[in-house]
């Protein structure tokens, strides 16, 4: 059988071009064992309930000994989960996991950690050097699902982890593994014995070029919860984010920077984030943004260029091209900033990705800096929206950014009027400003 991985469409003959929704490249070879298999569990009888009926009860969660991994998770491991882990190679995704399974061992579980990609001797000579000891992590290297569920049912394990979901194959399957049919039918596997068997499962997924977990889309569908690990190589930070949580937050964001004994939880990332910040310098604004429960301050530059011949160029790094393009305009009409004919470059430093809208005064104030070669004062933060018509309009949470404002030295906010905290921040200066021309005076009064 033929299957669409997007409207489940089947047919016993393979298009190119989906027939049910139109979706090129989409049919998936399935066998006739794993479609029957998959006819008799639907086949169960369910039961009928009224809703004052259901019982409700906490989901119990079970650290992961990794912090910014629970922060991530929403507090840690849910019993039955099932969570996968994506990524690009190298970005250090089983040095997360092997540490996540080393820290679950060291506290007197059992953990199975299976490895379908290295030897236990190449895993061996990894988990030395991240410090690896502990007697209770079980280890394996076994590539196909029904064995490695049965090393799982003997050993009955706190916590599962599968090194990746690419590598290892049904064996009721023609094709090879890392195919559609293959990942596809293998999560299934996992997630039914999770959730029979009340265990945590984390898989490792594999991303395309593009950055998209490599495989059918309804991998993202059938686990509980999808987190990247984002970075660049070249760095030594890493970035841990939510993508899909049914157990919790998708907004949160954990901090880890890379040693040569892996990973290490950051937990001050606005220190981190504005240490090569140079001070004085023209186009450079700090923001008070918003990461989930967490506040960060972050550096966002700017460099308007000369006047140039044709089209300008625009650039942007770390935030919404579509936003930076509205704050352009905006300075051009509102206040008379000439940028048509220049080239303009935005970046978040760090490889840090920022997507609410109180980047937009930081934006648009690092913008006229570089323009006019003033500097702002090193010692201000900013955090605001900016309309169409040139207003600064509120931004959630004011209060835990302002406090993380004070708490890293800087005397002086930029804030909209609206919304500002009841009680005052010691410290710090407050210059709420209306609009653009406002917060324009409060930066160069000087």
């Amino acid at each position: 059988m033929y299957v669409c991985i997007e409207c489940e469409h089947r047919t016993r003959k393979w298009f190119g071009r989906c027939p049910e929704c139109g979706t090129w490249d989409s049919l998936a070879e399935r066998s006739e064992v794993s479609m029957a298999r998959r006819g008799s569990a639907a086949g169960a009888k369910a039961t009928l309930c009224t809703y004052p009926e259901i019982e409700v009860s906490d989901q119990p969660r079970t650290s992961t000994g990794i912090g910014e991994l629970d922060r991530v998770l929403g507090g840690g491991l849910v019993q039955g989960a099932v969570v996968l882990l994506g990524g690009e190679p190298g970005i250090g995704k089983s040095t997360l996991l092997l540490q996540a399974a080393s820290a679950g061992a060291d506290s007197g579980r059992e953990v199975l950690y299976v490895s379908g990609e290295e030897s236990l001797a190449q895993l061996r000579s990894r988990g030395d050097r991240l410090g690896v000891r502990s007697p209770k992590l079980l280890v394996a290297a076994e590539t196909d699902v029904d064995g490695i569920l049965e090393l799982a049912a003997s050993a009955k394990p706190t916590l599962v982890v599968v090194d990746s979901i690419q590598a290892v194959r049904c064996s009721g399957l023609d094709s090879v593994p890392g195919s559609v049919s293959q990942v596809r039918e293998a999560a299934s596997r996992f997630v039914a014995w999770a959730k029979s068997s009340a265990t945590p499962v984390l898989l490792v997924g594999h991303v395309t070029k593009d950055g998209a977990l490599a495989g059918p889309r309804v991998l993202e569908h059938v686990v509980d919860t999808v987190i990247q690990f984002e970075g660049d190589r070249h760095h030594d930070h890493r970035l841990l984010r939510a993508k899909k949580n049914r157990f919790g937050p998708t907004d949160e964001l954990g901090v880890f920077a890379m040693t040569e004994t892996g990973l290490v939880e950051v937990t001050d990332p606005s220190r981190l984030l504005l240490a090569e910040r140079s001070e004085g310098a023209p186009g450079s604004a700090v923001l008070a943004a918003v990461e989930g429960t967490r506040p960060l301050l972050v550096e966002i530059q700017a460099l308007a260029g000369e006047p140039v011949q044709g089209s300008p160029r625009r650039t942007v790094l770390g935030v919404d091209s579509n936003r930076v393009a509205l704050i352009l305009a905006v300075l051009q009409r509102r206040i008379g900033l000439e940028l048509a004919s220049r080239d303009v470059f935005v970046n978040v430093t760090g490889g840090l990705s920022i997507q609410e809208p109180a980047a937009d005064l930081a934006v648009a104030l690092a913008v006229v800096s570089s323009a006019m070669q003033k500097a702002l004062s090193p010692r201000l933060v900013l955090a605001g929206e900016i309309g169409l018509t040139g207003e600064i309009r509120a931004v959630s949470r004011m209060e835990s950014r302002l406090r993380e404002t004070r708490r890293l030295g800087f005397e002086k906010a930029i804030t909209p009027v609206a919304g500002l905290p009841t009680s005052a921040v010691e410290g710090l200066e407050l210059s709420p400003a209306r609009d653009l021309d406002e917060a324009l005076r409060h930066c160069f009064e000087d």
